[in-house]
């Protein structure tokens, strides 16, 4: 009975995942766009690991992340926006993280692998994407 319920209900795990990932996405660069102070931190933090040109890698990285977030959050492009996510994760673990702890890395790898199963998925029957393409309206 439990089993007939979930596989009916599906969908349910990744609005939840969905909107985990994207209200964390979005709270973790909401200080960088609303206050260019942050945004000044993290350049100089890109800057302590050698990407170039830090100020502009800061700009890209935190508004891929912000208008992406809100893409997931609203289940609008949800493949597009995790494909942006997953791109600028991956340059976070590479750049960033590459030589911490595998514990110090966990939380940008959970939100890559994330990321991932909303590539795969795709949009779930909660969201706008699934809405647009009904071919019952």
């Amino acid at each position: 009975m439990l089993k007939v319920w979930l596989d009916k209900n599906r969908d349910i795990g990744i609005v939840l995942l969905r909107l985990f990932v994207s209200i964390r996405i979005i709270l973790g660069v909401l200080d960088n766009v609303f206050h260019w102070e942050h945004m000044i931190v993290f350049r100089d933090f890109l800057g302590k690991f050698h990407f170039p040109y830090p100020l502009v890698g800061a700009i890209i990285s935190v508004y891929a992340q912000f208008i992406a977030g809100l893409l997931v959050l609203m289940g609008f492009r949800i493949r597009f926006a995790a494909f942006i996510l997953i791109i600028n994760f991956i340059i976070a673990l590479f750049m960033v993280h590459l030589n911490d702890s595998l514990e110090s890395m966990t939380p940008a790898m959970a939100l890559l692998f994330c990321c991932i199963v909303l590539l795969f998925y795709g949009s779930d029957k909660y969201s706008i994407d699934r809405f647009m393409h009904r071919k019952d309206r």
